[in-house]
């Protein structure tokens, strides 16, 4: 079968998805930008563009190092990257189109876009657990985005903000522009620019907030998702960008860079390691959303009380043996209990099989995306019959804005101030229940905090 698209920037060509009866659109460069320049979303491109392979990703750390000998993140390379092959590049502003392969111009399928996680300095849309999502076979189609990283994303110096009147937060205008590429394009695929969500894990769903709290992507989504990530506290509160500039202009003495000109053409490797030595020497990893007076306009506990946030219907939720799982499950459900909209709050507390990890940071990915076939624990039918529940309720809740579906799935009530009950998903039975606070404190206080 011949998958050919035509966009308003020109055709595409597709290949066949992983799963079967639905189509994949790899690598589709959705904007350009040089080092510390803000994107430009690209809106024609000349020929048949060949979207059969997957794009290269931004520079980060494991760019430069074997992966498989750094024991210290040693537990998700071999979750998520084993024997796969990544390209890094500063060219790496591409994103993922996963549709039905009978989709087709006129559909107005509901769209989901995943931004990835990695602490803002890792990963890419299509490690194993991106690859080929299995919302097109119930009709939603799925888009994952590459944006930059670590110093590449998240530089603050105030000769950038002379130059563009504003600075920080590069990775984040990615991620907007992604945004806004899909709703200009979404539609000749199948898609419905007018019933979009966006989703994210861990610094992806603080990226996911950002955009929440954010008048500029208004209008080109109407869904949110976070998990592990959602929600706002003044311990992962956003700074100004100028608190950042110490930081930064350390790290171009380090990379020996006496003008903004030599720091943006010193070598990717360079760069790197001028950036790794200044988180040592400061102890402060300098790659984060800072507040630049545009994209992010305040602290996310300041424009929630000042109900800035998008007035849309939000999921949020945690995994029980995640990174601080009283702490980020409490900021989940408080923000679902808060909005004007339905707010629906899950736990996620599957025991995955094949180790005593429990359920860790980013492990429900793999139900998410109902991409366990791609990994190599011994998922058990239970962990298909979850997945199926997680992927049905995420796929109504993209359609509709609401994750229910009468007499199929466990009734999901909506999180409200009085109501605190959320939904536990994973071990045992499917139900509305309230997840045990000591227990989570305990785990906060032992667990290995698995996480990257």
């Amino acid at each position: 079968m011949e998958y050919i698209v035509n966009t308003p920037c020109g055709a595409v060509q597709g290949t066949s998805g992983r799963v079967p009866g639905t189509a994949a659109y790899k690598g589709i460069r959705y904007a350009t930008a040089g080092r510390w320049e803000y994107p430009v979303q690209v809106t024609h491109w000349d020929g048949v563009y060949d979207a059969t392979r997957y794009g290269a990703c931004s520079y980060q750390p494991r760019a430069f190092y074997d992966e498989a000998k750094n024991l210290k993140k040693i537990f998700y390379y071999n979750e998520f990257r084993r024997d796969e092959h990544y390209d890094y590049s500063e060219d790496c502003l591409f994103l993922n189109v996963f549709t039905p392969a009978a989709a087709k111009e006129g559909d107005k399928l509901p769209v989901i876009i995943y931004i990835h996680g990695g602490g803002f300095t890792g990963g890419c849309g299509h490690e194993k657990h991106f690859d080929g999502p299995v919302w097109p076979a119930k009709g939603v189609i799925g888009v994952t985005i590459n944006y930059r990283l670590g110093p590449m994303g998240f530089v603050c110096l105030p000769e950038l903000k002379d130059e563009a009147g504003f600075t920080g937060n590069y990775g984040l205008y990615d991620q907007l522009t992604a945004i806004r590429w899909v709703h200009d394009n979404i539609a000749s695929f199948g898609g419905d620019p007018a019933n979009v969500t966006i989703m994210g894990q861990s610094a992806g769903a603080m990226s996911v907030q950002q955009h929440c709290l954010s008048s500029l992507g208004e209008g080109m989504f109407h869904r949110a998702v976070m998990s592990s990530g959602g929600g706002v506290s003044k311990m992962l509160s956003a700074s100004p960008a100028e608190k950042n500039y110490a930081f930064w202009q350390k790290c171009m003495e380090y990379a020996g860079c006496k003008t903004l000109a030599e720091f943006r053409t010193i070598p990717p490797e360079k760069l790197f390691e001028a950036w790794n030595q200044t988180r040592k020497e400061l102890h402060n990893p300098g790659c984060f959303p800072c507040i630049d007076g545009r994209l992010v306009a305040g602290s996310g506990a300041d424009l929630l009380a000042q109900g800035k946030q998008l007035d849309i219907p939000y999921m949020a939720g945690t995994t029980s043996e995640d990174m601080m799982p009283p702490i980020l499950q409490s900021m989940a459900r408080k923000w679902c209990a808060a909005q004007h909209q339905p707010g629906y709050t899950w736990y996620f507390d599957r025991q995955l099989p094949g180790d005593d990890n429990g359920a860790w940071h980013s492990s429900d990915l793999w139900y998410w995306f109902g991409t366990l076939p791609n990994g190599w624990r011994p998922f058990e039918a239970k962990d298909y019959a979850v997945s199926e529940q997680m992927v049905s309720y995420l796929c109504n809740f993209a359609r509709s804005g609401d994750p229910n579906q009468a007499g199929a799935l466990p009734a999901w009530k909506a999180s409200a101030p009085q109501q605190k009950k959320v939904l536990m998903i994973g071990e045992g039975e499917t139900r509305m229940d309230k997840p045990g606070m000591l227990k989570m404190i305990h785990t906060m206080l032992t667990n290995k905090a698995v996480g990257e």
